[in-house]
């Protein structure tokens, strides 16, 4: 089973913007834990794969090592690490991704807090 993370700015975020209906929106993102397959490739950085995962008008952006998640079968992914790291609405789609792939470039997947 793999694991997910949601970034804390971002969990403090999913909660103010949709307050009682935050709890069904982690239940999807951690639904990921069961089919880490899920969700639409964006890009790939460095091995890095941006991904994307929508509810109603939101996309949640995660990030997964595009290395293992290839290779490995659904039972062997049992180390990794899917981490939510942004969320947008469909108008600042382009620039949230921009801003994720500029991250990943310049300090890599630890410079998500």
């Amino acid at each position: 089973m793999a694991k997910v993370e949601i970034v804390n700015s971002l969990a403090r975020e999913i909660k103010k913007k949709f307050k009682g209906e935050s709890h069904k929106i982690t239940d999807l993102l951690e639904s990921l834990e069961e089919n880490p397959h899920k969700g639409k490739p964006l890009g790939n950085v460095a091995g890095i794969v941006i991904k994307e995962l929508r509810y109603k008008n939101f996309r949640f952006y995660f990030i997964v090592d595009g290395h293992k998640l290839k290779v490995f079968s659904k039972e062997e992914l049992t180390d990794l690490l899917m981490k939510f790291v942004r969320m947008s609405d469909k108008k600042s789609q382009q620039k949230t991704i921009n801003e994720i792939r500029q991250i990943l470039i310049k300090i890599g997947p630890h410079g998500f807090e």
